[in-house]
């Protein structure tokens, strides 16, 4: 296979008050996501499944994030999420904390199927 990425877009998300690490990174996802408005399966004459869909989302605490809750995200295409530590987890001053999310989101396609 031949996997070519097409596309790279970035996005963040939070969660305010709940301290939802799963949260944050759903929106950090949906905010790269909603930055895409090619659709890259059209231009490559692909259908949209066959998007090969990375996607990273870093947080402070990556343990607390229910991947299958990401996948549920994606429409169509072969997502894969792939959590690591990073983002931010700032503290309130009378306790708590807002987790911020990073993502970024690579779509690729097996070029070779194209031939």
């Amino acid at each position: 296979m031949a996997k070519t990425p097409v596309l790279v877009e970035f996005g963040m998300g939070t969660s305010l008050r709940r301290e939802d690490y799963t949260e944050a990174a759903r929106r950090a996802i949906r905010d790269a996501l909603w930055h895409n408005s090619v659709n890259m399966a059209e231009l490559f004459d692909f259908s949209k499944e066959d998007m090969i869909i990375d996607a990273e989302v870093g947080v402070q605490k990556p343990a607390e994030v229910d991947k299958g809750a990401l996948l549920k995200i994606f429409p169509y295409g072969q997502p894969r999420i792939r959590v690591v530590e990073g983002g931010l987890d700032i503290e309130k001053p009378h306790g708590g904390r807002t987790v911020i999310a990073n993502a970024a989101i690579t779509v690729s396609f097996d070029m070779e199927a194209a031939e």
